[in-house]
């Protein structure tokens, strides 16, 4: 029992080196990186999917503002994403994440990355994000968006925007954010800037060029 224990332990340790690792790969590999946009979306849209067509546009609008791309690096919306912006003149990068249904790296990365722990790769999203750009998805993706929203609420992030993108997929959210949330008060109105809605590639671009700027100019002073 002591030998179990024991091994126990010494497994939990050599963990956290694996941990450590994969902050310093992250760090190492990204620091250069910015400005960066981090793209969310299902894995599981194709190239006949009216977003899987957006988010390469959007993607490809935004690397040739000077943006690289951050997806999770699989299929679907972050295929679409990556290919977009391998398009323009930036940056294509790919987080990916292992998985016991194996995720298959999407083939236009120029920097992959391979995470075990969920909460080390999402780091990653956030720390070299000058914005979120959030496409129709699944758990993921609403896990990426409302870690995004509460970080910068609590204001343990600077404020970057965050975008929806597809009003039809997420207008019955925010429909319920204004009927439940904020009508029982546990948001405030106010909590509705900290999110974009919207159709319009170039409206996401220019939402996120002004954010960037407003944030470059505040923090020359």
């Amino acid at each position: 029992m002591n030998e179990i224990k024991r091994n126990d332990t010494q497994a939990e340790t050599w963990s956290i080196f694996r941990i450590m690792s994969e902050f310093v790969d992250g760090f190492e590999t990204l620091r250069a990186l910015h400005p960066a946009v981090s793209i969310f979306g299902s894995s599981v849209l194709r190239e006949d999917s009216p977003y899987y067509k957006l988010a390469r546009e959007i993607a490809r609008k935004l690397s040739n503002s000077g943006f690289a791309v951050i997806t999770g690096g699989g299929p679907g919306i972050m295929e679409a994403a990556n290919w977009g912006a391998q398009e323009g003149i930036s940056k294509s990068v790919g987080l990916n994440i292992e998985i016991p249904h194996e995720q298959k790296p999407n083939r236009y990365q120029d920097i992959s990355l391979s995470f075990r722990y969920f909460f080390a790769r999402k780091v990653m999203f956030v720390k070299y994000a000058s914005a979120f750009v959030i496409m129709p998805g699944g758990f993921g993706t609403l896990d990426e968006l409302f870690e995004a929203l509460t970080l910068i609420q609590t204001k343990k992030i600077f404020e970057f925007p965050v975008i929806l993108v597809g009003s039809e997929f997420w207008g019955g959210l925010v429909d319920w954010i204004l009927s439940s949330p904020i009508r029982v008060g546990t948001l405030s109105k106010e909590d509705l800037n900290y999110f974009s809605l919207t159709d319009d590639p170039d409206e996401v671009v220019r939402i996120i060029k002004e954010g960037y700027e407003k944030v470059r100019r505040s923090r020359a002073i």
